[in-house]
């Protein structure tokens, strides 16, 4: 499959779970359009788009904590990703290995 057949949203996004290949874990969802999934591939580590700031971010560039793609996949829909990784530290910026570390109820 090519990224243009990726089916991105109204913005041109598309969300991406990351999962700790090794582990199993679920470590964090963010929001990738075009250009972040083509470095992602290219450089095989994850880039995503900031909604917030209305930029790319390299997940690790400033905390060090870095993920190493060894896989992206795409659903069924092709309107999700997984991104399958080897993370280097916590995946979340409050320091928890996972931005999933909240139970709700």
């Amino acid at each position: 499959m090519d990224i243009s057949e990726l089916k991105f949203d109204e913005r041109g996004l598309i969300p991406c779970i990351v999962q700790d290949v090794h582990e199993g874990d679920v470590l964090m969802m963010a929001w990738m359009n075009a250009e972040a999934v083509r470095r992602t591939l290219e450089q095989r580590t994850t880039w995503f788009w900031s909604r917030s700031r209305q930029e790319f971010w390299h997940k690790g560039e400033t905390s060090g904590n870095t993920q190493e793609l060894v896989e992206l996949r795409y659903d069924c829909d092709a309107d999700c990703l997984l991104a399958l990784v080897r993370p280097a530290g916590p995946a979340c910026h409050t320091g928890h290995r996972s931005c999933f570390y909240r139970t709700l109820g």
